[in-house]
């Protein structure tokens, strides 16, 4: 039985590679410092090491990471995505040099021009989180010219019911529910214009396994390349409650987004034959009811 390791396990994108791989008959082991996984820091080497020398896995999944760009995040971000990121390709180097490694990267790493984004575009250190995605990339490189098999996708914005709710897709989906079930409190949010992707977090996964169960292209932007507004949003979740979101928003005055738009060009994960499946507005449904 094909075996992998997952660090980041307790993470949205964690539980639906959890159970994509178990579908297809693959043993897990799910790694995080929280929840009902094996208990180990990725910043630790000798914990990773101990990791990989005991279970030689056929894939190791690199999805932890404290998903913000705050400067206040800057050495949880480094030792988490960095300092994580070498630690597991020099275990593999040394103990499992068989095994596939997928790392997590971000569309928030690149220039941005307002255009979709594609894994040869320009990177831009526009942040510490972005520094450290950046590392890890030419860490990945390295790595791979020296054999070890290293695959980089490059997330944008996904979500599901499992997204805690200091993210703007969920705050928005279980403020929906609080009023459909009579409450009339209201919640505060920034420029609702701004546009990103809301690509289903289980598509996503399906799209990691698509692009780490082939040997010819080794990065890849993951994404849908559609993009849509805060306030389409808002619209399609208070429209399945029947109900005006301006009756229960409020915007905040001069408030700076770091983005007008964030999209990824898809062309090279289409190319190897994945498509997203669900759709905004069934995503929307899916996380209103919470499902």
């Amino acid at each position: 039985m094909k075996t992998a390791v997952i660090f980041g396990a307790n993470g949205q994108d964690g539980y639906y590679l959890n159970e994509l791989l178990k579908q297809k008959g693959i043993s897990v082991v799910g790694v995080s410092r929280g929840g009902n996984w094996l208990h180990a820091d990725v910043a630790n080497y000798e914990e990773v090491n101990t990791i990989v020398k005991s279970n030689l896995p056929n894939y190791i999944f690199h999805l932890a990471a404290n998903s913000t760009t705050r400067h206040e995040a800057l050495f949880d971000n480094h030792a988490a995505i960095s300092t994580g990121t070498f630690n597991i390709l020099e275990a593999v180097k040394q103990y499992s040099p068989h095994t596939k490694v997928f790392l997590s990267g971000s569309g928030l790493q690149f220039v941005n021009k307002g255009q979709p984004i594609k894994e040869t575009d320009i990177f831009e250190a526009s942040s510490p989180y972005s520094v450290s995605r950046i590392q890890s990339v030419y860490a990945a490189r390295y790595y791979r010219s020296i054999g070890i098999k290293v695959y980089f996708g490059y997330f944008f914005n996904h979500e599901s019911p499992m997204r805690p709710e200091r993210h703007m897709s969920k705050k928005i989906a279980m403020a929906a529910q609080r009023i459909a079930a009579g409450s009339n409190k209201k919640i505060e949010i920034g420029d609702i214009s701004v546009k990103k992707e809301w690509t289903f977090a289980g598509d996503i996964v399906n799209a990691i396994l698509t692009l780490i169960e082939q040997d010819t292209v080794f990065e890849a932007t993951l994404g849908s390349g559609l993009a849509y507004s805060i306030e389409e949003w808002l619209e399609q979740c208070f429209g399945l409650i029947n109900k005006n979101w301006h009756d229960f928003v409020i915007e905040k005055n001069n408030f700076v987004s770091e983005y007008r738009i964030l999209v990824a060009n898809p062309e090279t994960i289409h190319q190897l034959g994945w498509q997203p499946e669900v759709t905004f507005p069934n995503l929307a449904k899916m996380m209103v009811e919470n499902k």
